[in-house]
């Protein structure tokens, strides 16, 4: 019997990568270094480009109407309130799928559930933390630390998805530089409201320095209130060492609302949105420099361990599931070795290593950059400040970079033909 794929890593990209594998018939084990997997995190998006990609796994609107809600607009507004850029999104841009704003918790555990359901509930093995790795011409072995001591596990290939710590990563680049913070703290939270606009909007406010982002991630109930997902961001002096703090460390409102206090608007109030959180966390905006290579021999990189992006492009999630269902591709054409690996490196290092320093480059915020160069982020007339054809182009060059272009998008084959085995 072949060796099964490892993958080291339970998060969203490894059980999208686990999915895809069971999907095309190459056997598989997810190795998760936590005991007990939970609903963690906030809001997400998952841009057309991964939601065409989980409706072929199966994973359609029955799911994803449960964990979040279809996003019908995305608006960029000046600290004045005004306006700087809106446009429709998903199915009212004209796209064949739509996009979704999901709890990122709640889509965790239904890929959980998904693939315990398809490949059986030994598929998942807790309490395992990858920590190194060795292979040979025959294949790869999974080295672990489990609380009764080290384990090891042999498979034919090896993928790192255990996220920005990558202990893969680590092994093939040693010499990587630190995770890098370019200055900006988020506090991440949710609140009980009314969502604001089409009821279904991403809203990013402010500027590049100092913005909110705020969208709901569920449909309204019957009292018109929704969960509504925001994103508190400031830039801070990078010699206080806050980008080394803890990761999503829950904080008290107090210690930051402070920052917003002027964000009041006719249609929007921040200060009020805060105060009546549910609750709140604080991390640094961090990601990784770009590598050569996610590649070595019978190993490869995935999502985060492969490409921890800054999230103002909102595709980290998205991006996971295209390189899920790229490995699979690969796989089909070239068989379970080597070789579809390096196919796969060759399709997606190098630009999505471009796209992680776009996203670091403000990604689609970077209209809040202009207008704050332009006008110091308060103005009548947008048009005035940024032609709406600059405005356009600018737009569309992060779409062609991110993948979801519409048109190139509706007219693609599917990345992985039904039925398809390898």
């Amino acid at each position: 019997m072949t060796d099964p794929v490892l993958i080291a890593g339970g998060g969203i990209g490894g059980l999208v990568t686990a999915l895809t594998l069971h999907q095309i018939g190459v056997p598989c084990v997810v190795y998760e270094k936590v005991r007990e997997l939970k609903p963690l995190g906030v809001g997400i998006n998952l841009q057309p480009n991964a939601v065409r990609e989980l409706y072929d796994l199966g994973i359609g609107p029955e799911v994803l109407d449960r964990v979040g809600v279809p996003a019908r607009e995305w608006a960029l507004v000046g600290l004045n309130g005004n306006d700087i850029y809106a446009e429709p999104r998903g199915l009212e841009a004209g796209y064949n799928w739509p996009q979704y704003a999901v709890h990122r918790g709640a889509f965790h555990i239904a890929l959980l559930e998904a693939f315990r359901t398809r490949a059986g509930e030994d598929a998942v093995r807790t309490g395992h933390a990858s920590v190194g790795y060795a292979q040979d011409d025959e294949g790869v072995t999974l080295v672990m630390q489990t609380e009764a001591g080290e384990v090891r596990a042999r498979g034919s290939l090896l993928i790192g998805a255990e996220g920005i710590h990558s202990a893969t990563r680590a092994q093939m680049h040693p010499d990587q530089p630190p995770i890098h913070w370019g200055g900006a703290i988020m506090w991440r939270g949710t609140t009980r409201a009314a969502p604001i606009r089409t009821g279904s909007s991403f809203v990013g406010l402010g500027t590049h320095r100092h913005r909110m982002v705020i969208y709901p991630i569920s449909a309204p109930d019957a009292d018109g209130l929704a969960t509504v997902n925001w994103i508190a961001e400031l830039v801070v002096d990078k010699s206080e060492g806050r980008g080394e703090s803890g990761w999503f460390r829950p904080v008290e409102i107090s210690e930051f609302a402070h920052h917003f206090e002027g964000f009041r608007y006719d249609w929007l109030d921040v200060p009020d949105l805060l105060a009546r959180a549910d609750i709140a966390y604080e991390n640094p905006m961090i990601d990784r420099d770009p590598i050569p290579t996610w590649v070595d021999g019978r190993v490869a990189l995935m999502g985060d361990a492969a490409h921890a992006m800054y999230p103002t492009g909102s595709n980290g999630a998205s991006q996971a599931v295209i390189d899920a269902r790229t490995l699979g591709q690969c796989l089909l054409a070239e068989g379970v070795g080597p070789s579809a690996l390096a196919a796969y490196d060759a399709r997606l290092a190098e630009p999505v290593g471009q796209l992680v320093l776009r996203n670091r480059g403000a990604g689609p915020f970077g209209l809040l950059n202009m207008v704050d160069e332009r006008c110091g982020g308060e103005f009548d007339d947008i048009d005035t400040v940024i032609p709406p054809a600059e405005r356009d182009a600018f737009m569309a060059g992060y779409k062609a970079a991110a993948g979801f272009a519409r048109e190139a998008l509706n007219e693609a084959p599917r990345m992985i033909a039904q039925g398809a085995r390898v």
